[in-house]
């Protein structure tokens, strides 16, 4: 509604995961969503910087809080997206999101924010149609999962 708010001021930094797994077959992957919990729109989790934490980690523990999945984190970033967001006392800021890729190892049905989020596996062109965020979309359209699989031993390849 405000799309001027992204040319004003300074932008805030957030991070998130963009957490896959492979389903059926090498090229069969997999990405998780969650919905906001105030607008219920399809995002990845993300968050705010934290104390202490580096930003592949704090993506890590907001994957762990929003979604109670846990993995394998690459410390680079595989891209970044900007977004206006609405604060609890109503501002927009604008902000930066670098993402970081979770290879998903493990996930628990008990986890922080488990109920005020619905979260979905879906293929990368149905996670990109979900997103309302051009710049998101584009990062998940054509994901493709950067370095090792994990657990591969060469069979088959």
């Amino acid at each position: 509604a405000v799309p001027e708010k992204l040319f004003t001021g300074a932008f805030r930094q957030q991070y998130a995961a963009l957490c896959f797994r492979y389903g059926g077959g090498d090229d069969n992957v997999e990405i998780l969503l969650v919905t906001s919990r105030t607008s219920g729109r399809w995002i990845i989790p993300r968050g705010w910087p934290m104390k202490r934490k580096k930003p592949h980690e704090a993506a890590a523990i907001e994957a762990w809080e929003e979604a109670g999945v846990r993995g394998r984190v690459r410390k680079e970033a595989v891209g970044r997206y900007t977004y206006l967001k609405m604060l609890d006392n109503g501002e927009v800021v604008p902000c930066v999101v670098d993402v970081f890729q979770i290879e998903v190892t493990g996930a628990e049905t008990k986890f922080k924010e488990r109920g005020e989020r619905l979260v979905e596996w879906v293929r990368p062109d149905e996670a990109a149609r979900r997103v309302r965020d051009i710049e998101l979309k584009s990062l998940l359209v054509d994901f493709r999962p950067k370095g090792k699989r994990k657990g591969r031993t060469g069979e088959g390849a």
